[in-house]
């Protein structure tokens, strides 16, 4: 594969996408995308080459949520972008307080700050910092998960290649829910 073909890097975009518990007993998930490549370029409305390794896009996200996954802040920097406009795109992040992150959060994100409205930078960003927290709150939600009672389980059932109906881990975990495959 690629280990019998010489490769030269053009561009590095790095997402680093982190979860924390604040001290006020709420959460915050906090996204960063950077774009930088490894050869001059020029630009667009520039006279001079960008050097190698300038960041193109330095952009943080931070979306502060509740253990329900409410969004209570949002906020986001552009310390590097295209254009000095581009920065605006920080201060369009208000629709998103009191929505949830859950089920058709991508496509709400999308009908809110889609197009001109914001930067299509920070709406991609958004998608895997609504799965980090999600996967941030995973320990409570499971340990609620398995208290008597509760159903919320189910919502598991067919929601991916493991917890597919007819697979061993919905037999093991959930036997009353388990049908064996056809």
């Amino acid at each position: 594969m690629t280990d019998e073909v010489e490769r030269s890097e053009i561009h590095h975009r790095q997402l680093d996408i982190r979860f924390f518990r604040r001290s006020d007993g709420l959460f915050e998930v906090e996204g960063r995308l950077l774009d930088r490549k490894s050869h001059p370029f020029r630009r667009l409305l520039q006279d001079f080459d960008t050097p190698p390794g300038t960041p193109l896009h330095d952009i943080v996200v931070r979306l502060v949520v509740d253990d329900s996954l409410l969004v209570h802040d949002a906020s986001a920097t552009l310390a590097a972008s295209p254009f000095l406009l581009c920065r605006g795109a920080a201060d369009t992040l208000a629709p998103l307080k009191g929505l949830r992150i859950g089920a058709g959060w991508n496509k709400r994100v999308r009908e809110l700050l889609g197009g001109a409205t914001s930067c299509t930078h920070i709406v991609e960003l958004l998608g895997p910092m609504a799965t980090t927290a999600y996967q941030g709150l995973a320990p409570q939600r499971l340990a609620r998960m398995t208290q008597p009672g509760n159903d919320a389980h189910k919502s598991k059932i067919d929601s991916c290649y493991s917890y597919a109906r007819d697979r061993e881990v919905v037999a093991r975990l959930w036997p009353n829910l388990h049908r064996q495959a056809d």
